[in-house]
Order: structure tokens, then sequence, then C-alpha cells
């Protein structure tokens, strides 16, 4: 069963960049809730229970319970505006969930048992991750918080593809369906030093002499 993530708001009035301003100042942060028949409304969170979910990484991925003015919404987090040095969390959008209209969302990946692979096991193979989340569309409650990808077997030469994702029930790749050049790499396994090519010096072009010139060519002149 999946485990619910709650986040509390509540409603505001002032709009605007001042009002914005002033909530930050209050230690609040500004955001947004909108999609589905309702209107779209500004609301306002606590910046520092808000920045500590921010830390989770269902905050980005699962459907959260939004408490706004003591009722609850299903909602995503569809963006994120942060300061650009400091932690301060500057704004945020929520969408509506509708548990009957399928949703596609960012989740991320966990890779499992890398070190115990026979690539994992060689110091003289570079394993990389090409990707760390991928978009999935399913209904809301078939999304998954994360998916695993087994890379116990994984050895030199070994290419982990989008296709290669065991996915849960309920739940497709939209990327698989633009066709098969969209079948990305998620993992390669190579060995770390490749065999570079010595470059083949060109030849170098024989010295044509020069045209002797004649008493004959001079008179021509």
């Amino acid at each position: 069963m999946a485990i619910e993530h709650k986040i509390t708001a509540t409603g505001r009035k002032d709009e605007g960049k001042g009002a914005s301003r002033r909530l930050r100042r209050a230690a609040q942060i500004p955001a947004i809730v909108y999609g589905g028949t309702a209107a779209p409304q500004s609301i306002q969170l606590e910046h520092e229970k808000t920045w500590l979910a921010s830390q989770n990484e269902w905050f980005y991925s699962s459907i959260l319970t939004l408490e706004l003015d003591g009722k609850a919404q299903k909602v995503l987090l569809r963006d994120m505006q942060r300061h650009p040095y400091k932690q301060i969390i500057m704004h945020l959008d929520f969408q509506r969930v509708d548990e009957n209209q399928a949703i596609r969302v960012q989740v991320p990946l966990h890779f499992l048992n890398e070190d115990k692979s026979p690539a994992g096991k060689s110091a003289e193979v570079v394993v990389t991750h090409e990707l760390n989340e991928v978009e999935v569309s399913c209904l809301p409650k078939d999304l998954p918080e994360f998916i695993e990808i087994d890379l116990s077997a994984l050895a030199v030469g070994d290419i982990v593809h989008l296709s290669d994702l065991k996915l849960p029930k309920g739940v497709e790749i939209p990327e698989l369906k633009l066709g098969k050049e969209h079948d990305v790499a998620i993992v390669i396994a190579k060995h770390g030093k490749e065999e570079v090519e010595e470059p083949t010096e060109a030849p170098v072009a024989a010295e044509v002499p020069a045209a002797k010139v004649t008493k004959k060519d001079e008179e021509k002149k």
C-alpha cells in the first residue's frame, strides 16, 4: 500500500510580487494549485516544513495529499522555483489529480546490486547512469514512487535500455511509443581504458623540380 504524504497549506487573497515578498519575509511560500474542475487558487505554505519535505524524493514524484483550509485534495508538484544561492523556496505549483485521468510523471530510478555485478566488481569497467528518472504514464492509483533496476548481472559491454525496465501493472513509458530510436540507454558498462588508434601520417608529397628556363624561353618573353 502506498504511503500517504501530507502537506498543509492555507488560502491567500493577496497576490503580486509585493505580496509574495511579504510572505517570504514571514517564512511562508507563495504557491498556486490548479487543474480539475475547480478554479486555480493562490495558497501559502510554511517554509520550514515544506523545505524539509522537499529533501525527500517522494515530494517530486508522488501524489501528495494537500490539506487546504481543512479540506484534503490530491495534487502533484509541477514546478518549484528556488533562490539561486540561498536555501529558500520561492514559489510552488501544484496540479490537482483526477483519479480517473491518466497522469504523466517523472519517476526516479533506483539502481540495485551494481556493486555485486561483474561490471561493478571490475576496476577496469566504468558504469555510467545515463538517466536517473523516467517519465511514465498511468492512473494515479498505479503511480510508483520509484522503479527498481536490478544490475546484479551487469557485465562489461552491457547496455540497459528503457525497454528493459520492469514496469508495474498499469504503467507505461510514453517515449517507447515514438519508435525504436527513442529506446535510449539507461546504463552503460564499458572498459575504462579504450584503445586509441594511432593517427596515420599523411604521405609526404614528392617535390616537383622547378622547370628549367632555356634561352629560347627568354627570347619569347
